[in-house]
Formats: C-alpha cells, sequence, structure tokens
C-alpha cells in the first residue's frame, strides 16, 4: 500500500536524479522560483522506499487560509499504473488535510503526435483549422488510459484557453526527437538537420556565413552572471514590446537562474547570437536529463536577415545532443492550422525544425470543497 508524506527537498532532488527525466517544474528549485506560493516536497513510499515525488505550489485563497494545491506537470509517479486511484487519493487526503479546497496538476503523459509534414499540410488545407481535424500519426494508449482512469475517478480536465493556450501549462507543444524511439539510439547531428526543412538549413547555413556567433553562459551554484542577464532581459524586453506580451521582471529570471543553477550546474543555460558584436538573439534553456527545453526567446527587429534565432536554436539542440537528452522540447503551440489565425506563425517557426506536434493529457481539477473552488474559479476569471 502506498503513503504520501513530506519530504526533504535533498530528498525530492535524488529522487528526480534517478528518474530518465521529469519537468524542469517539478524540481524544488522552482518552488523557489514560484516565491509567490507556498512549496513543499512531497513523497510516495511502498514501506519506507521512496518511488514518487511532486513538487506541490499552494496558493491562498485572498482572506482566508484555504489553497488551491497545485502540481505542475507532475507529479512524478507511475503513470502506467493500473490503480491510479492508488498514487492519487493518499495525495489528495494529505493535501486536504494542508488546507487544500481542490488539486489541479499536469499529467505528463503524451496522448497523440503529428509530424511536421502532416501541421504543414494542415496549414496549407483550408478545411483544417485545428491539429484535432488530422489524423494523428501515433495515439499513445497509456495517455487514453490515464485520461479515462481521471475521469473516473472525479477528475475535471481544465480546457485550453483562446487560440488553444492553457491557462496554466501548455497542452500542446512542439518536440524535436534527438534519439530513435524504437531503438533509443542516440540520433546524429547529421540526422537532426537532415530532418529540418530546406528553409531551416538554409538559414543556419546563412547564420554561418555571415559570421553570428553564438556563446552561452551557464547557470551555476556561484550566481548569476549580471551583465549576461541584463543582456538577455534588455532584448526580452525589446521583444515584448515589438510582439505585444508582457515581460516577465529582471528579478523574476535572476532567481530562475540562480535556483535551477544552484540545483545542477547544466540545468540552465543563458544563450547568445551575435552578429559583428550586435546581440540579434538570445534564449534560455532548461535541461532535466534526457529532456531539454527552450524556455524563453528574444530577438532583435533590426538584422534579422543574418538569421541569429535559427543560429541559436540549432546551437541549442547540438548541446542537447552533446548532454544526452533524447528530446528537445520548444514548449507551447496552440493547436489552430488556420492560415489565419495570428498564432499560426509560432507553428510556422516551430515545423521548421521537423519536430512532432505533441498532445499532453492537460490540467486535471479535483475540487475538495466545491464550494471554495467554484469561488476561487470566479475570483481568477474576474482577474
Amino acid at each position: 500500500m502506498l503513503t504520501c508524506r513530506p519530504i526533504t527537498e535533498p530528498e525530492h532532488l535524488a529522487h528526480l536524479q534517478r528518474q530518465p527525466s521529469a519537468s524542469f517544474l517539478q524540481t524544488p528549485a522552482w518552488g523557489q522560483v514560484k516565491s509567490e506560493w507556498r512549496r513543499e516536497s512531497l513523497g510516495w513510499f511502498e514501506g519506507e522506499q521512496l518511488v514518487g515525488a511532486a513538487l506541490v505550489l499552494y496558493r491562498q485563497v485572498p482572506k482566508v487560509k484555504r489553497y488551491l494545491a497545485y502540481l505542475p506537470e507532475g507529479p512524478v509517479i507511475d503513470w502506467d499504473a493500473e490503480r491510479l486511484a492508488d498514487w492519487l487519493t493518499p495525495m489528495t487526503r494529505h493535501l486536504k488535510a494542508q488546507g487544500a479546497f481542490g488539486v489541479r496538476m499536469g499529467p505528463p503523459v503524451v496522448c497523440r503526435r503529428w509530424s511536421a509534414a502532416q501541421v504543414k499540410e494542415g496549414i496549407a488545407d483550408d478545411a483544417v483549422a485545428r491539429l484535432g481535424d488530422l489524423p494523428p500519426t501515433d495515439r499513445d494508449p497509456l495517455g487514453a488510459r490515464v485520461v479515462a482512469q481521471l475521469t473516473e475517478l472525479g477528475w475535471q480536465q481544465q480546457g485550453a484557453g483562446e487560440g488553444g493556450f492553457a491557462a496554466g501549462q501548455p497542452q500542446y507543444v512542439f518536440q524535436v526527437p534527438l534519439a530513435d524511439r524504437a531503438t533509443g539510439e542516440p540520433l546524429t547531428e547529421e540526422a537532426v538537420l537532415k530532418g529540418m526543412n530546406q528553409l531551416w538549413r538554409r538559414n543556419i547555413k546563412k547564420a554561418a556565413k555571415e559570421g553570428v556567433e553564438v556563446t552561452s553562459v551557464r547557470g551555476a551554484a556561484g550566481g548569476v552572471d549580471e551583465a549576461a542577464l541584463r543582456e538577455f532581459h534588455d532584448l526580452y524586453v525589446h521583444t515584448a514590446e515589438r510582439d505585444h506580451f508582457t515581460p516577465r521582471p529582471l528579478g523574476y529570471f535572476r532567481t530562475m537562474l540562480a535556483a535551477l543553477g544552484a540545483e545542477d550546474p547544466g540545468r540552465i543555460t543563458l544563450w547568445f547570437a551575435r552578429h559583428e558584436g550586435t546581440l540579434v538573439a538570445s534564449t534560455i534553456a532548461v535541461r532535466v536529463g534526457e529532456h531539454a527545453w527552450y524556455s524563453y526567446g528574444a530577438s532583435s527587429t533590426e538584422k534579422r536577415e543574418v538569421r541569429g534565432s535559427n543560429a541559436v536554436q540549432w546551437e541549442m539542440m547540438r548541446d542537447a545532443l552533446a548532454q544526452g537528452a533524447v528530446v528537445y522540447d520548444l514548449r507551447g503551440i496552440t493547436d489552430t492550422l488556420d492560415s489565419e489565425d495570428s498564432h499560426v506563425g509560432l507553428i510556422q517557426f516551430k515545423v521548421g525544425t521537423g519536430g512532432e506536434a505533441v498532445e499532453l493529457a492537460g490540467e486535471w481539477d479535483l475540487p475538495l470543497n466545491r464550494l471554495l473552488y467554484k469561488a476561487f474559479d470566479l475570483y481568477m476569471t474576474r482577474r
């Protein structure tokens, strides 16, 4: 019988290090980044053996000491278990005792995949509006089984927001496989490059011909390279103004690099693409075990013709391969394939990498106190 109780952050990290991978949103360090939430490391035990772990973030209801317990892209448990209730029941019992009126989690399981070629054809076809209109190249039986069990257990799937973006973590992502799924053998750089479309390969070559130089700065336990961080953030704010989104403050990234860098020297990296000394693109990459993510990106409006964004992405992929990653994750996309939709440009950029669109199980809620849960839902809707 499984039991669930708090564990120390070193115990939590040690468990994650024994796994092939886990989301960086489930690392103890991520709890330090989300400082406005109360954090807790939670462990599942078979007898005295730690067999599962989770980062739980508690968000308080205004004026009441009750919380939404949030497990972003987690928990890290055996999702292939025959009875998920054996894992989830002790978890919800503990969270309720901690004052949670509801639980939100994001099972890290895949439901469907679509190839880059399919997505490209879908965008060109006026009869296709969304990814779901296309037959997937792969349906994962694990994803279907998890969705069915959660529904039976009373969990409620949270729908994607406007344009297909979820309110929390993305349900649709774009990933580039760095290993053969059948054999597990790592791909060569040549094979990854060959999988890209002609435009991407041409842009990577052009960046090299134009003399674009790509460098990186790893996050480290000793602290953040402040000059490098400010250089990234200045370009990121410029990108936000051009593309009309609200940028995160400098302090957020300072905390992110310090916390994740202290947890593991290879966890987080700042990347810079320069042309003749001018910064033309900058990104943040994160890696946990065999999974590497492109987390944040920025690009200059000037000198776009030197293709700094393609150059930096390619160097990030090469580095992920060298570090033993089996997947390079470009994070969220919408499910829209409507060529008139403003979001479709993002998909087209990512499709050029030759990867695949991936549908995850999405985020699921379990109300523990229905009255408070409805009140909180209303409060979040009105914010």
